[in-house]
């Protein structure tokens, strides 16, 4: 099975909420996040044609950031690839018949504000500290705002975690807009179409 047939099972069990394809984390993207108001799952999706190079570099991206971590997979890669996840990484294998949970994701107590708050848009960051009283805040850096972050216990991660929630759900009409404009300017233009000949005028014969 390939990466869009697994992406086609994976959609319809994503209920309540919104969920984003290809969504920037950290230094890589992952493949689907479901995002409602009180969580934010991410799956990865590992088809046949697909190597197990990137996951440990998508585990600590998405460990930083999600709530809930699944990798969606075919049978091919489980002998390799759970030996690789920690336990409270949900498992989705992937056949024709269709999704088969070989293990239930666990809740993920290790996100990180710095790294949660680069979901989104510097100037949402800061206008998040601002309306907490950070007097300053919109002249900061992207470095200064992560370090801020990294290091002040007057901003709660489940405040943080909940305007990164909200934001990127708010975003979606945009997202889908975006995603229809782009379709249709790949979409080829319409050939003229031609007159048939019948309604052609017939040649004007001399003599």
């Amino acid at each position: 099975m390939n990466d869009p047939e697994i992406r086609a099972l994976l959609y319809p069990l994503l209920t309540g909420g919104v969920y984003i394809d290809e969504l920037p984390t950290g230094t890589t993207r992952a493949d689907v996040v479901h995002i409602t108001s009180d969580f934010m799952h991410g799956y990865e999706v590992k088809g046949d044609g697909d190597t197990l190079q990137r996951v440990a570099n998508q585990l600590r991206c998405y460990g930083e950031v999600y709530d809930f971590v699944t990798f969606v997979v075919t049978e091919k890669h489980l002998p390799k690839l759970l030996p690789r996840l920690p336990e409270w990484v949900g498992v989705l294998v992937a056949t024709a018949a269709g999704l088969r949970v070989y293990r239930a994701a666990g809740y993920n107590a290790r996100v990180e504000p710095a790294p949660i708050a680069k979901l989104l848009l510097l100037e949402e960051v800061k206008q998040f500290l601002l309306a907490r009283g950070l007097a300053g805040a919109s002249t900061l850096r992207g470095r200064e705002v992560a370090q801020f972050l990294r290091t002040t216990r007057t901003v709660p991660l489940s405040c943080l975690a909940q305007y990164v929630r909200d934001r990127l759900i708010a975003r979606l009409p945009e997202r889908l807009l975006m995603r229809a404009e782009r379709k249709a300017e790949r979409r080829p233009p319409r050939a003229k179409r031609k007159r048939s000949l019948s309604r052609r005028k017939a040649p004007v014969r001399l003599g």
